[in-house]
């Protein structure tokens, strides 16, 4: 427990400020997110907007180099995707990931768009995945362990018959990217550290509608799945309140 950073009030408000602007990128990039344009315009737009408007840095961007300011994950990548000169098509699924870095302080969070009109099996698995982003945001509040949180996720993914990806996790967050602890989205009730008032961190299921088994492409970054399956992904930043939870990234779409 001792290497979990519990946050000051001060820490919050700054993270409650960065959580905002992260939040504002998804809402701006939104009516961008169509039939035609390409994943790197929709990089340029976010990094013009996070420099120029928020006056705040885009996390991502060299990134232990990883070269762009925003992730896009299109169809059967899991995340990490670069954003490339490939148009999007109808049809298909894309998860956008923003981190913003304001008065060095840390928000981050993720959503699914669709272009056109998705398969059934698409729309399904956004919303199962987005379900269980939700039933583990909901959970939060002190002395319930992560174990909880990630077999609750679990559980409800594999009800639904999709798989929950293994290798990468929720994290810690603040002042550092990632700082522990790992949020795991699989796991058995009662273990873990237990919450405690004042942790921030992420959720962020990876769902995949086939095997739950990815693979790294040769970028170094991009993780996709093995067997080709469509993936979908959501992620919020969560302050872990006195009496519950406060998400930091929550949109003003979302009830959650």
């Amino acid at each position: 427990m001792s290497n979990i950073i519990i946050k000051t009030p001060q820490d919050i408000e700054k993270m409650r400020i960065a959580g905002r602007l992260a939040a504002e990128v998804l809402d701006m990039i939104g009516p961008y997110v169509k039939e035609g344009v390409t994943t790197e315009e929709l990089d340029h737009l976010c990094h013009d907007y996070i420099v120029n408007v928020q006056k705040a840095v885009p996390a991502p961007l060299n990134y232990n180099g990883f070269p762009k300011s925003i992730c896009t994950s299109v169809n059967h990548q899991v995340c990490h995707g670069i954003p490339g000169p490939k148009k999007l098509k109808d049809g298909d699924i894309v998860n956008v990931d923003v981190t913003v870095l304001k008065d060095g302080y840390h928000g981050d969070t993720s959503k699914m768009f669709c272009i056109g009109k998705p398969s059934i099996l698409a729309e399904r698995l956004i919303n199962v995945t987005q379900e269980c982003l939700y039933l583990g945001i909901r959970m939060i509040k002190p002395g319930i362990h992560f174990g909880d949180i990630g077999a609750a996720i679990q559980e409800h993914a594999e009800k639904n018959r999709f798989s929950i990806v293994r290798e990468y996790c929720g994290h810690g967050i603040g002042q550092v990217f990632h700082e522990p602890p790992n949020v795991l989205h699989y796991g058995k009730k009662g273990t873990g550290d237990a919450l405690k008032a004042g942790m921030i961190f992420t959720i962020e299921p990876m769902v995949n509608a086939g095997k739950r088994d990815v693979k790294l492409l040769p970028d170094q970054w991009t993780v996709v799945t093995k067997d080709h399956s469509l993936s979908a992904q959501w992620e919020h930043t969560i302050l872990v309140t006195e009496t519950g939870h406060d998400v930091l990234t929550k949109r003003d779409e979302e009830a959650i």
